[in-house]
């Protein structure tokens, strides 16, 4: 979720989408007249304003364009035949990137452990369940 610092929060300014991103606002720019899934509100002077949506939908075409390697043809065509389907398929890849860097860190954790560590740990359990007097 793009709200975890304020989740009140229902507008996003396109820097700080492309900051999400990680691309520069003109991308996004040109991928709302490449894209008419992409159409984030306006306000005065021109000012957009990326609602959740528009952000899902970006992200889906950042995925498509730059992950997946489509052609802006390419990708336009999927998210207009197959937009259920790619967005399933798009949510899924982002769960299991999660849960790969939720393994990456346990195993990085795992791997800071020496061996004077897991035998001062096993002293200390065996300390508070009275085990030592055994």
């Amino acid at each position: 979720m793009t709200n975890a610092d304020n989740p009140l929060k229902i507008y996003h300014s396109i820097s700080e989408v492309a900051k999400m991103l990680n691309v520069n606002e003109s991308l996004l720019r040109f991928w709302e007249k490449e894209f008419p899934q992409l159409s984030p509100k306006k306000a005065g002077r021109g000012i957009r304003q990326y609602r959740e949506e528009d952000i899902k939908t970006a992200r889906l075409i950042y995925h498509l364009v730059k992950e997946q390697g489509l052609t802006l043809s390419g990708a336009r065509q999927r998210l207009k035949d197959r937009k259920e389907e790619t967005l399933r398929n798009f949510e899924l890849a982002e769960r299991l990137k999660k849960v790969r860097k939720e393994l990456t860190d346990m195993r990085d954790a795992l791997n800071a452990f020496t061996y004077n560590d897991v035998s001062a740990l096993q002293r200390n359990i065996k300390e508070m369940a009275g085990l030592d007097r055994m």
